[in-house]
């Protein structure tokens, strides 16, 4: 009992995405005393956890797949799309099969490996990626991978071909996509936090249209699009065809040698 209440009292540190599309995911946790939250984009999320700067982030799921960590799922919220996502995408000049250099946003390591999979998997070759500076010339560019609020106030113009790489997965495999989970070290007891990001997300998701209204021209996005985005688009659920969906896509990260071979996901 005296474990069990020490972890309702005690303040949890909570490492978050600063993008539009996890604020359904955090729906009232700013308001709560016991909870501690930081911003970061994805793929500065899981050095946080590492360092024990957080005690759960909402991490890229290619993350969860590494020798030197030991973490754990610790809620059934998660980011993901069952199809078009809208703010994953390849900007090119070229049709995306004769796409073989991507300058990539960072931003994620997930949709960078996803990019990488769909284009050996529907394209059969692999892509070079390098780092997306923002100075590439048009000839430079063949193809630019972008993700998130940045997507919607792009100034692309010179590439009219897009490829959205949630329909493009949905296209390989029928599955819905998962980008991001909540996770922790496996050794953590955060029960009280697991049930607070649950019910966080059951009430960000009846809430999505108004969440879309308020921080949505905030962040570049016309009101429309932000409703359309936020209560259409994404999945925030972590169900069974969620699972397989992320579980298809380390499979097909093992074999294109992105993650460790052997390593498995560890659910709470």
């Amino acid at each position: 009992m005296e474990g069990a209440h020490d972890d309702l009292e005690r303040k949890w540190r909570l490492g978050v995405v600063s993008y539009l599309n996890a604020k359904p995911l955090i729906e009232g946790l700013d308001a709560d005393d016991s909870l501690e939250l930081t911003f970061a984009v994805p793929a500065q999320l899981p050095a946080l956890l590492d360092a024990g700067v957080v005690d759960a982030a909402l991490v890229p799921v290619i993350d969860l797949i590494h020798r030197s960590r030991a973490w754990r799922i610790v809620s059934d919220a998660c980011i993901g799309c069952d199809g078009e996502t809208l703010t994953v995408r390849v900007f090119s000049r070229v049709p995306p099969e004769s796409i073989h250099k991507l300058h990539a946003d960072g931003d994620s390591h997930t949709s960078v490996a996803l990019a990488r999979i769909i284009w050996k998997e529907l394209y059969g070759h692999r892509l070079e990626v390098v780092s997306f500076l923002g100075t590439e010339t048009v000839e430079e560019g063949e193809g630019i991978l972008l993700i998130g609020d940045k997507v919607v106030g792009n100034t692309l113009a010179e590439y009219d071909v897009e490829t959205d790489l949630g329909s493009a997965w949905k296209s390989l495999t029928s599955l819905p996509f998962v980008f991001a989970v909540w996770a922790s070290q496996r050794e953590s007891d955060i029960t009280s936090l697991a049930l607070k990001l649950s019910r966080a997300r059951d009430a960000g998701v009846k809430s999505a249209a108004s969440i879309a209204e308020v921080y949505g021209p905030g962040l570049g996005w016309p009101v429309a699009m932000a409703k359309r985005y936020l209560t259409t688009r994404l999945r925030f659920m972590l169900g069974p065809r969620e699972r397989l969906g992320m579980a298809r896509f380390l499979e097909l990260a093992r074999s294109n040698d992105l993650v460790d071979a052997g390593e498995e996901l560890v659910f709470a």
